[in-house]
């Protein structure tokens, strides 16, 4: 099915240029829109991380930068099919074009030539990013099989979260029917934060179920 795209500016209101993945296609969303997410950080996170910091300023409070999506491709070597359904796996799934990634030397031993495609990527900003942030929250973790949360321990120390996705078919835009294979992919979630403490928290207040959470969500 082909995919239309719609350009969007490099600034300005996360609402601008934003676009919506219908059916396979991406349909330009009107200038106002806010995502869901978006709002609840500027209503709710924002406040509940001042007053557990102590934040003096709306500015000191840490947000959410862009979300890192990667993927590598086992047998891109032998079959570069499969990288291509990978890269329109995860274009599906982000809501924007995914790009393949490169290698970037040759190693014999396992058949690997300079610049041969290996695997995929994909960045998100702004209204994507808060978009995709919201569906996997919403629907693609809880189709995890035997979910029980997510670890506590993945954060780098200096605000970055990154998680490991199994089974690409926990998200509801895959159709199992027509995948030739199981994979998974990286996701890294890049904030403002200077300590894991303040991501921690940042991330919990935007939903993410950690394991340490109660039912309550506390």
């Amino acid at each position: 099915m082909a995919t239309t795209t719609t350009k969007s500016p490099k600034s300005g209101a996360p609402g601008k240029g934003a676009n919506k993945v219908e059916g396979g296609n991406q349909v330009a969303l009107p200038s106002s829109y806010k995502p869901r997410l978006l709002n609840k950080y500027r209503d709710e996170v924002v406040p509940a991380l001042m007053k557990k910091f102590g934040y003096k300023s709306i500015m000191q409070s840490p947000r959410l930068v862009k979300i890192c999506m990667n993927q590598g491709v086992k047998g891109a070597t032998s079959d570069k099919k499969v990288v291509d359904d990978a890269v329109n796996e995860m274009t599906l799934v982000s809501g924007q074009k995914a790009i393949a990634t490169m290698s970037k030397k040759d190693i014999s031993n396992f058949k690997l030539r300079k610049n041969m495609p290996i695997g995929c990527r994909v960045t998100l900003r702004n209204v994507k990013m808060y978009e995709f942030l919201d569906r996997f929250i919403s629907v693609s973790l809880p189709r995890v099989r035997d979910f029980k949360g997510i670890s506590e321990k993945s954060f780098d120390g200096r605000g970055n979260y990154t998680l490991g996705i199994t089974e690409q078919i926990i998200y509801p835009e895959i159709d199992i029917d027509k995948i030739a294979r199981i994979s998974g992919m990286d996701i890294t979630f890049v904030t403002t934060a200077k300590t894991n403490e303040e991501a921690y928290e940042l991330l919990k207040e935007m939903g993410m179920p950690f394991t340490g959470m109660d039912k309550t969500g506390k």
